[in-house]
C-alpha cells in the first residue's frame, strides 16, 4: 500500500521500524477465518455461517430461469436457446411455442457464444474452463450429438463467423502468440489447416463480421476503443485488406453489419459526424458516399439483423435504455417502427431462413429474457403478431407484484444531468438505500428483470438506484467521454451527487445507504467508500479494480491495450502518478465502512490479486471486511451454487448494516 503523506510529517527511522514490527506482531490477530463450500471451490473468510432460514427465504428468488434466443433451425421449424437447468447454461431446441426445452448439451461449463452452420443444423459453440475466458471452438453434429473442439485448448477465441456455404469459419484468435487479437479462418472438417487470415499488428482487436456471397471477401471489424473503431475489407485469396470506415485522424465508433443483397454495398453503424451512432450504408467502391439511414433518430443504434437474401433488416435503437424495434427494406432503406412491443430490452435477434419471421430475446422488469418470434408480411417493413416461444420459470414468484423502475435524473456537481433508475419499495418509508454501480464504465443500466433488486426490495424493504453516471453508454458520444484519463473520479462526484438527492427525499433514510458494483462498478464502490465513508454504512465490490497501475501490468496480455485507452497509459510518468493517485488501494485509511469483497480466483480480466491486496490493505488497518473467492469462477459467478451463496452472504450483509 502507498501511504498519502500528511502534512508536516516526516517519519523518523524508529518509528519506521517500529511500525514494521507492530505490523509483524498484529499479523496473527488479523488473520481470517477461513472456510470453504461447493467442494472447496468457493472460500469464504470471515464471512458468518448462512442460517438454514435464509437459504430457504431466498430459495424461489434464487431459481429464475431465462431462455435466450440462439439460432432457428436449418427448417425453420424448431429454435435453439440458451437456459438453465442445472447449475449452468446450455443449448436447448424448442419446437413449438410453449413447447418443452429439449437439452441438447451437458457441460460442466457455461456455453457463450452460439452460431449454426448454413444448411445444416451442425452448432459451432465456444466455451471456457472455470471462467477463465480463454474460450474454444467447438462443433456439436446433430446426428450423433458428439461435440469436437476445433481450436488448440489454450488460446482464447472468440465471435465465429460461418460462410454462407458453411464450408468455412473465420474467427478472433489469440492462438498466434498468446497476446495479439487476430482473425483466424478454418475449414471444421479439416482444423489442422487453421491459419492466420488477418494479423493484429496493433493493441487492438479484430474481428470478423460477415462474409460475401462468393465466400471470397470478409468484413472486419477493427476495435480500438469504444469510441474508436474501424471497418476493413479482406481479399482472402490474396490478402489485401483495405479501409472502409475509421481512422486515425478522426476517431468515430463504426461496427460493420453485413453485405448487402448486390455484394457491392454494406451495413454498418456508425457515429460519424453525430453525438449518437447511426445505421448507414455504403458502397463498396466508395465508401465516403455513405448514407444515413436512421439520421432522424437521436438515439443509438445498437444491434442490427440481415435476413438470409439480404432483402429485410431488422435493428433495434436505445432509447434512454428502453429498446425500440424497427424493420427496414434494405433495397429502399425505408423503416418502420414496430408497434406495441412491450417496454423492456430486446437482446439477439435472427430471421427464419425463409425471411417471413424475426425470432428475438426480449427482457422486461417483470419478466426474464425469454424468446419471441414475430411474424412478418410480405412487405419487409410490415409484421404480424408477437408470439412469446419460452416461459422460463420464476421460482414461483408473482412478477405482477415486482416494483417497476421509475426513470429520474439528478444534478451533479456541475450541473450535469445524470439519469438513474429508482425502484421504490411500497410503503412510506423513509427506506435504506442501495445505489448499484454499473461496470464497464462502458456499460449502462436498463431496467431489465432482476431477481436480487426485488429481493431487496422485499427483503430488506430497501429502496434501489441504479445510476448512469458519466462515462455510461447509451446517451451519446460526449457523455461516453466524460470520465476519461484524468476525469476518471468526475463519475465518482456523480455518487456523491446521488447522495445529495438521497437526502432531499423525505421517503429515503439518508443515514442508512449502502454502495454495490461489479467490475469497474467495483472500482466505484471502493473510490466512493474513500471519498463518502462519512454518509455511507457500508459497501459491496464485486472483481473491483483496487488500483489501476497493478490492474492494468496483470490483466491478461491480450486485453491491456484496449483498457489502457479508457483508464490511460500507465507507461506515461503524468498518467500513472494520476492512476495511482485515484486508485482506492492507496487511501484504505479513508475507507471506514464495513467492505465485503467477492472475487473469482480465474478472472482474466480483474486478477485476483486486485482483492487480494484491497483485503489484506483493509485488515492491517482494522477493518472489518468479509471475503468471498470462488476458485471455479472468472469475471464474477456463472455457476448456480456460487451464486447463490453469493446472493444470501450479500443480503446478510446488507442487512447487517442496513438495520435501524
Amino acid at each position: 500500500m502507498k501511504p498519502v503523506p500528511t502534512r508536516n510529517s516526516a517519519p523518523s527511522l524508529t518509528s519506521t521500524i517500529l511500525a514494521a514490527l507492530l505490523a509483524v506482531l498484529a499479523t496473527p490477530a488479523i488473520a481470517a477465518e477461513q472456510r470453504t463450500l461447493n467442494n472447496g471451490n468457493l472460500v469464504l473468510e470471515d464471512i458468518p455461517p448462512i442460517p438454514d432460514e435464509v437459504v430457504r427465504d431466498l430459495n424461489r428468488y434464487q431459481n429464475v430461469r431465462a431462455a435466450s434466443f440462439q439460432a432457428w433451425s436449418a427448417d425453420g421449424q424448431s429454435l435453439f436457446v440458451r437456459t438453465r437447468f442445472g447449475d449452468v447454461g446450455q443449448l436447448h431446441q424448442v419446437r413449438q411455442p410453449g413447447g418443452a426445452r429439449a437439452q441438447l448439451t451437458f457441460f460442466d461449463e457455461p456455453l457463450g457464444g452460439i452460431d449454426r452452420r448454413p444448411g445444416s443444423n451442425h452448432i459451432a459453440f465456444t466455451m471456457d474452463a472455470g471462467g477463465s475466458e480463454f474460450s474454444q471452438v467447438f462443433l456439436r453434429d446433430p446426428e450423433s450429438g458428439d461435440s469436437r473442439m476445433l481450436t488448440d485448448g489454450e488460446s482464447r477465441n472468440r465471435a465465429v463467423e460461418w460462410d454462407r456455404d458453411g464450408k468455412h469459419i473465420a474467427y478472433g484468435s489469440t492462438e498466434r502468440n498468446g497476446r495479439s487479437n487476430d482473425i483466424w479462418i478454418m475449414a471444421p472438417e479439416r482444423p489442422q489447416e487453421r491459419r492466420v487470415l488477418h494479423r493484429a499488428e496493433t493493441g487492438s482487436l479484430w474481428l470478423p463480421a460477415d462474409f460475401d456471397a462468393s465466400g471470397t471477401r470478409l468484413l472486419m471489424l477493427e476495435y480500438v476503443s469504444v469510441v474508436n473503431s474501424r471497418i476493413a475489407l479482406k481479399d482472402i485469396d490474396s490478402g489485401e485488406t483495405r479501409r472502409l470506415a475509421g481512422g486515425d485522424d478522426q476517431p468515430s465508433v463504426n461496427y460493420p453489419v453485413g453485405f448487402d443483397q448486390s455484394g457491392e454495398g454494406f451495413f454498418f453503424i456508425t457515429d460519424q459526424g453525430s453525438d449518437f451512432a447511426r445505421l448507414a450504408w455504403a458502397p463498396l467502391d466508395d465508401p465516403d458516399a455513405m448514407v444515413l439511414i436512421t439520421a432522424d433518430i437521436p438515439w443509438n443504434v445498437e444491434d442490427v439483423a440481415l435476413s438470409d437474401d439480404r432483402r429485410r433488416a431488422a435493428f433495434t435503437v436505445n432509447a434512454g435504455g428502453i429498446s425500440e424495434l424497427y424493420l427496414m427494406d434494405t433495397g429502399n432503406r425505408r423503416y418502420s417502427k414496430v408497434d406495441n412491443l412491450p417496454t423492456g430490452v430486446v437482446g439477439g435477434m435472427g430471421f427464419r431462413p425463409d425471411g417471413r419471421a424475426l425470432a428475438l430475446t426480449l427482457n422486461t422488469a417483470r419478466t426474464p429474457s425469454d424468446t419471441f418470434v414475430l411474424e412478418l408480411q410480405r412487405n419487409p417493413t410490415r409484421h404480424g403478431g408477437l408470439q412469446r416461444w419460452t416461459y422460463s420459470e420464476v421460482g414461483g414468484l408473482n412478477t405482477d407484484d415486482f416494483v417497476e423502475p421509475e426513470l429520474i435524473e439528478f444534478t451533479s456537481f456541475d450541473g450535469l444531468s445524470v439519469p438513474a433508475f429508482y425502484y421504490r419499495p411500497p410503503g412510506d418509508g423513509p427506506f435504506p438505500v442501495v445505489i448499484s454501480i454499473h461496470g464497464g464504465p462502458e456499460g449502462q443500466a436498463r431496467p431489465t428483470f432482476s431477481s436480487t433488486y426485488q429481493m431487496w426490495l422485499e427483503k430488506l424493504g430497501a429502496a434501489v438506484l441504479v445510476p448512469n453516471v458519466r462515462g455510461s453508454d447509451g446517451y451519446g458520444r460526449e457523455y461516453l467521454q466524460m470520465d476519461n484519463g484524468y476525469l476518471r473520479e468526475d463519475s465518482v462526484r456523480d455518487i456523491g451527487a446521488l447522495l445529495d438527492w438521497i437526502e432531499t427525499q423525505p421517503q429515503l433514510d439518508a443515514g442508512r445507504v449502502a454502495v454495490f458494483g461489479g467490475s469497474y462498478g467495483g472500482y466505484m464502490v471502493l473510490a466512493s467508500a474513500v471519498h463518502y465513508s462519512d454518509r455511507l454504512k457500508a459497501g459491496v465490490d464485486i472483481v473491483g479494480i483496487s488500483n489501476f497501475v497493478t490492474f492494468l501490468t496483470n490483466t491478461q496480455d491480450y486485453r491491456r491495450d484496449l483498457r489502457r485507452a479508457e483508464y490511460g497509459d500507465e507507461r506515461i510518468p503524468a498518467m500513472r502518478e494520476h492512476l495511482e493517485r485515484i486508485s482506492p488501494l492507496n487511501h484504505v485509511q479513508r475507507i471506514r465502512i464495513p467492505m465485503f469483497v467477492v472475487q473469482g480466483n480465474n478472472d482474466p480480466r480483474v486478477p485476483v490479486t486486485e482483492a487480494e491486496q484491497l483485503v489484506r490493505a483493509l485488515r492491517n488497518n482494522d477493518q472489518s471486511v468479509w471475503y468471498m473467492n470462488a476458485m471455479n469462477e472468472g469475471h464474477g459467478y456463472a455457476r448456480k451454487e456460487n451464486r447463490d451463496v453469493y446472493q444470501q452472504a450479500t443480503l446478510m450483509f446488507l442487512r447487517r448494516h442496513l438495520a435501524r
